[in-house]
């Protein structure tokens, strides 16, 4: 699995933290979202696909 993320898609919503806090995390200053994991391990990546799909803004893709 292989995670990219589009910051300027990203509106902040959070949802991609929410679900999945060790792959995903916000900046403080703007709450845009911060890939903290690009190749998740195995045990991360029903939470993972479970954010893309949350995400309002489509900013999160994801390939195998």
């Amino acid at each position: 699995m292989k995670i990219t993320i589009d910051e300027d898609r990203c509106c902040g919503a959070g949802q991609c933290v929410l679900e999945a806090p060790d792959v995903f995390d916000q900046r403080a200053e703007d709450g845009v979202v911060v890939l903290l994991d690009a190749a998740p391990p195995a045990e991360l990546h029903e939470a993972s696909r479970s954010a893309e799909q949350l995400c309002p803004t489509a900013a999160i893709e994801i390939s195998e």
